[in-house]
């Protein structure tokens, strides 16, 4: 896990998302819907503010 955070750490953010953004599809495509939300919102919502306020910032 360390070696793929190197890796992403060394490439720019968009060149990153756009490498990991196949393997997340695969890997939120066998959980369950529950499970994809509840991702994809932890990545979303800011615990030090507001979560709404997080989302439209987006």
């Amino acid at each position: 896990m360390k070696e793929l955070q190197e890796i992403l750490g060394r490439m720019e953010p968009a060149a990153a998302l756009s490498a990991l953004t196949p393997i997340l599809k695969n890997i939120l495509g066998h959980l369950a819907e529950e499970d994809r939300i509840k991702f994809i919102t932890g990545m979303i919502n800011d615990p030090d503010g507001d979560k709404l306020s997080s989302m439209v910032h987006l």
